[in-house]
């Protein structure tokens, strides 16, 4: 005998479990924000550092490395609250997709970093799996866009 609410109770499970993993990132931004330091790419950051040099202009840094890491975890303690409703899930299950594909930017800079001249053995290795990692949880959000039971939307 088929479960009819078998898919409503694995659609809001996914949803917990995102929502969870989405919490426990944007708590460690503000816990642990050096964690995420390396994969905010640099042609993004500022250079506020007193006593330094002016650094060549670079039209895409509006914000410090520390503000972009606090302004990423902002949005995803705001995507692991719209994924747990569901009237604003698919919303923000598309916008996290989005979020995450937009990360990978961050993810490739920190990987070709690790792999240069600077690197590190322990970046390299940090790197090489961070960011294959991204793929599931692109895939895994974009799958919370779909109504609850398999129905198309």
């Amino acid at each position: 005998m088929p479960f009819p609410r078998s898919g409503r109770a694995a659609q809001t499970l996914s949803a917990a479990a995102m929502s969870a993993l989405l919490l426990a990132s944007a708590m460690k931004h503000f816990r642990d924000p050096a964690f995420y330091r390396q994969v905010v790419p640099g042609y993004l950051c500022r250079d506020d550092e007193p006593g330094r040099d002016a650094a060549p202009a670079r039209p895409l840094a509006l914000l410090s490395r520390e503000e972009w890491i606090a302004l990423s975890g902002l949005l995803e303690l705001a995507a692991a609250v719209g994924i747990l409703v569901p009237g604003t899930r698919k919303v923000a299950a598309t916008g996290t997709a989005v979020m995450f594909t937009v990360f990978l930017a961050g993810h490739v800079d920190a990987l070709q970093r690790a792999y240069g001249p600077r690197g590190t053995q322990a970046q390299r290795k940090v790197h090489t799996v961070r960011l294959p990692l991204q793929a599931p949880l692109i895939a895994w959000a974009w799958s919370l866009r779909r109504p609850a039971g398999g129905a198309r939307p």
